[in-house]
């Protein structure tokens, strides 16, 4: 049975590079705030530029190259996907249409089977 690790970050330059990526992204949504008298290309261009060296500092920390390393993996193994032909996709994509249909009709008969019961039989509200 494997064990799930919780990985934290553990180093202190570790989690000042996360505090100052935070202060960056925090600081670029402020400054496109603060410059809004200055016009959409000054707000614009702190926003990314600020975004940009959040991005970048995130990206030297542990927890970025865990991210980029979890991207590739994840990139590598949907390449090793064996994709159905269109055929196959089309097949399977009318077998859920034909399920939900029938699945609809099933519930609302069963709505209506209920509601009969309950209003008419039962109750007698509906004459």
């Amino acid at each position: 049975m494997a064990t799930s690790e919780v990985q934290t970050v553990n180093t202190s330059a570790d989690k000042a590079k996360l505090a100052g990526a935070v202060a960056l992204l925090l600081g670029a949504f402020v400054a496109f705030y603060l410059l809004s008298g200055k016009g959409a290309l000054a707000q614009w261009a702190a926003l990314i530029v600020g975004v940009a060296a959040a991005v970048v500092v995130f990206g030297v920390s542990e927890s970025g190259k865990q991210l980029v390393a979890f991207g590739r993996d994840a990139w590598r193994e949907t390449k090793k996907v064996v994709w159905p032909a269109r055929k196959e996709a089309m097949q399977m994509t009318a077998y859920v249409f034909a399920f939900v249909f029938v699945m609809a009709l099933f519930l609302w008969l069963t709505d209506k089977t209920v509601e009969w019961l309950f209003y008419d039989v039962i109750l007698g509200w509906r004459k």
